[in-house]
C-alpha cells in the first residue's frame, strides 16, 4: 500500500518499495530525508495514474471534498462565455482562458465554480481586485467569502488572496483547494508568483487575462502550469455587442528645438554603446544583456543614463500637456482617464490642471473615495499611472488619454479596456500622445499591429 501525503508544497509517497517512487509523474528521491517527493501541482497526474493502473493509493494528500455551490440568481451565459466555459471543460478543467476587459471573465469564473463543485482560491494582484471579486462571489453565492491579503486572513472554502499573500501561504494552504483561479494570469511566471501554482494540489485550474503574451515569452510557463490556451476572445469581435463601440486616435507631438536637440544626443549615446557591443533587441534577452554590459563595461553608464534621458524627453514632452489640455476641452462633461508612465507625470498633470491624480500611493481610503466620485459624476478627469491599467470596474469612463506608457503591447490593450465596458450610446476615444521623431513613435506604430488596433483609426499631428 503506498501512501501519498502533502508538506509545505510538495508531495510525498510512502511505501514498502525503495524505488517507489520512480514511476511516479515529477518524483525524485529526497535524499535529506529519504522519501520520494514532487512538486503539489503534479497530484491530478498522479492521483491518475494510480486510477490508470490500478495501483492502491491512499489518498492524504487532499484536504478538501467537494462543495455544494448554487447560484442565488441565474446566469444566462453570453456566447463567448459559454464558448470559453466548453473549451475549459474539453481540456479537463484546465487551461487560460484570454477575454478583453469588460468580457465578463469574472462571470466565466463562477460559470467554472459551479461546474467542478469544489472549495476555490481565487488569485488577484490587487486589494481593489480582492474586493470586488468577493462582492461578486458572496453575491452568487450567498456565502461568506474568505480574504487573504491587505491585513486580512480569513481563509474559508472560497477564498480570495492577492498574489503577495497566497505565495506567502500557498504552502499550509495548497491542499485545500480544487479549483485554483489566476486572475490577471500574465503575473504568474514571476519567479514567487509561480510557486502558487506549483505548491498548490488543485486539480482544476483556470487562468484569465486580457492579453496572456509575454515581452518575455514566458507565456509558456503559464501553460504548463495552469494549461494550454482554450480559448481567446478578440475585442473586434465584440464591439456592439458586448463592448463599447471605440475609436483609436494617435496624436503626433513634435519636440521643442532644444528638447529635440537634448533627445538627439542622449540618442546617440546609447545607441552607439548598443551597436559598439552588438546588443540585440530582437530577442527576449536583449535587455537583460544591455543591462549586464552597460554595469560592467565601459561607457556602460553613461548608455544606461542616455537611455533614461531620451525616454524621459520623449515622454515628458512639452508639447503633449497642450495637447492633454485641447482633448480636455474636446471632451468636457465625458468622464476621462488619464494614463502615464510615472507617478512624476502624473502628479505634474495634476498640478497643471488641477485634476485629481491616483497612485499607488494613494490612501485605500481615498482611493474608494476617488473612483466613486468619479462613477458618480462628481469628478469628470482622474490621472493614473499604472493603478488603473487593470482591475479596476469604471464602466462611466468612455475616453482615454495615454500621455505616456511602456513598449509592452498589454499595457496599451488594458488601458483601451478601461474605457470599453458597455453602456448605451456609448463610443469610447483613446487617445495616444506620443513625440514624433523619437522612439515613442515608432513603438506605436509596431503596436498597431494588434488585433485591437484593426478598427478605423485616426492620426493627426498637433
Amino acid at each position: 500500500m503506498t501512501t501519498l501525503q502533502y508538506e509545505l508544497g510538495t508531495l510525498l509517497l510512502d511505501g514498502a518499495l525503495g524505488d517507489i517512487g520512480q514511476d511516479w509523474p515529477g518524483f525524485r528521491f529526497d535524499s535529506r530525508t529519504k522519501q520520494w517527493r514532487a512538486p503539489g501541482y503534479c497530484y491530478r497526474d498522479v492521483v491518475l495514474k494510480a486510477i490508470e493502473e490500478k495501483k492502491p493509493l491512499v489518498d492524504r494528500a487532499r484536504s478538501y471534498q467537494a462543495l455544494e455551490l448554487k447560484l442565488r440568481e441565474p446566469i444566462v451565459p453570453r456566447p463567448h462565455q459559454a464558448g470559453a466555459l466548453t473549451a475549459w471543460q474539453q481540456q479537463g478543467s484546465r487551461g487560460v482562458v484570454a477575454l478583453p476587459t469588460g468580457a465578463g471573465k469574472t462571470i466565466l469564473a463562477v460559470l467554472a465554480m459551479v461546474a467542478k463543485q469544489r472549495p476555490t482560491l481565487v488569485v488577484v494582484p490587487t486589494i481593489d481586485l480582492l474586493l470586488q471579486w468577493q462582492n461578486v462571489l458572496k453575491k452568487f453565492f450567498g456565502m461568506e467569502i474568505g480574504a487573504l491579503g491587505g491585513g486580512w486572513k480569513d481563509i474559508r472554502p472560497v477564498t480570495v488572496s492577492t498574489y503577495d499573500s497566497a505565495y506567502l501561504s500557498i504552502e499550509t494552504i495548497g491542499n485545500r483547494f480544487g479549483l485554483l483561479i489566476f486572475d490577471e494570469c500574465h503575473h504568474l511566471p514571476s519567479t514567487q508568483y509561480q510557486m502558487i501554482a506549483r505548491a498548490s494540489i488543485a486539480p482544476f485550474r483556470l487562468g484569465l487575462s486580457a492579453t496572456v503574451e509575454r515581452a518575455d515569452g514566458k507565456e509558456e510557463l503559464i501553460y504548463e502550469l495552469l494549461g494550454e490556451l482554450c480559448y481567446e476572445g478578440q475585442i473586434r469581435e465584440m464591439v456592439e455587442t458586448v463592448l463599447a463601440p471605440y475609436d483609436v486616435v494617435s496624436v503626433e507631438v513634435p519636440l521643442t528645438p532644444e528638447e529635440k536637440e537634448a533627445y538627439q544626443k542622449a540618442r546617440g549615446t546609447y545607441t552607439a554603446f548598443i551597436k559598439n557591443h552588438r546588443i540585440n533587441f530582437s530577442g527576449p534577452e536583449g535587455w537583460q544583456d544591455f543591462i549586464r554590459k552597460s554595469a560592467t563595461l565601459p561607457g556602460g553608464r553613461e548608455a544606461m543614463d542616455a537611455w533614461r534621458e531620451q525616454k524621459r524627453l520623449a515622454q515628458a514632452a512639452a508639447g503633449k500637456m497642450d495637447e492633454l489640455w485641447n482633448i480636455l476641452q474636446k471632451h468636457r462633461g465625458d468622464r476621462i482617464i488619464v494614463f502615464t508612465q510615472d507617478n512624476a507625470m502624473a502628479y505634474q498633470i495634476g498640478k497643471n490642471f488641477v485634476l485629481p491624480v491616483l497612485t499607488h500611493q494613494t490612501r485605500p481610503k481615498e482611493r474608494k473615495q476617488m473612483l466613486e466620485y468619479f462613477r458618480q459624476g462628481r469628478i469628470d478627469v482622474l490621472v493614473t499611472s499604472k493603478v488603473l491599467n487593470e482591475g479596476v470596474d469604471v464602466p462611466e469612463a468612455s475616453i482615454g488619454v495615454v500621455i505616456s506608457g511602456s513598449a509592452a503591447v498589454r499595457e496599451h490593450v488594458q488601458r483601451l479596456g478601461r474605457i470599453l465596458r458597455h453602456q448605451e450610446g456609448k463610443r469610447a476615444v483613446l487617445y495616444e500622445v506620443i513625440s514624433k521623431d523619437t522612439n515613442e513613435f515608432y513603438v506605436n506604430k509596431r503596436r498597431r499591429n494588434h488585433h485591437a488596433y484593426q478598427r478605423p483609426s485616426q492620426v493627426y499631428k498637433a
